[in-house]
């Protein structure tokens, strides 16, 4: 009965002391975010969208990649002048590298302390045998080939500002449940992550 008491005691002491530190790390704020340059893909809607709009509240200088023009224009209408929107097709390797030379141009010496890649699709999917490889390269090409085209052409601002990259991956990375490329681009994306790390 002693022993069982004592393991109570450690299970309490370890779940407030979890508590405590989770308490004391959603109380962090980053500092001097005036100074901070992020660069989002994916933002014509979803949560790039909805990132860029935070982070511009919050004061960061943000720049939004979007894929359509109706993307940039709703976007750069609903913030303030710390956001600025740019046309981005992450599989297109010119549109890249137009994007990060304009970002270049903005942040100078600065850096960029943010990379959050964002941008992806999940259709075609369905049943494996139902799949074409053009079905495959749709989703691969923007959710990894893009992603890892992106996180390579902008690493050099990141480390100038010491800062680091954000890759949306997905628990279907680990748990597959149908066919097509997006499970496999998300598995990818965490592989890439991890050899990046």
């Amino acid at each position: 009965a002693l022993q069982t008491d004592f393991m109570w005691v450690y299970l309490l002491t370890a779940a407030l002391l979890l508590a405590i530190g989770w308490f004391i790390r959603d109380r962090e704020k980053i500092g001097d975010v005036k100074d901070k340059y992020v660069f989002i893909t994916g933002c014509d809607t979803g949560f790039g969208n909805l990132l860029a709009k935070c982070l511009d509240r919050q004061g960061f200088h943000v720049f939004a990649g979007c894929l359509t023009q109706k993307g940039v224009d709703t976007l750069q209408r609903s913030g303030s002048s710390k956001l600025k929107a740019v046309l981005l097709d992450v599989t297109d390797s010119s549109s890249i590298q137009k994007a990060a030379d304009w970002v270049q141009a903005e942040v100078g010496e600065k850096g960029l302390w943010g990379l959050v890649n964002n941008a992806g699709r999940a259709i075609p999917i369905g049943p494996t045998e139902w799949m074409k490889m053009e079905d495959y390269f749709k989703v691969l090409n923007v959710n990894l080939i893009g992603l890892m085209e992106v996180t390579l052409t902008f690493l050099p601002l990141v480390k100038k500002a010491k800062g680091r990259v954000v890759n949306v991956a997905s628990v279907l990375g680990r748990l597959s449940f149908a066919g097509g490329g997006y499970c496999l681009s998300k598995c990818g994306v965490e592989s890439f992550s991890d050899s990046l790390r």
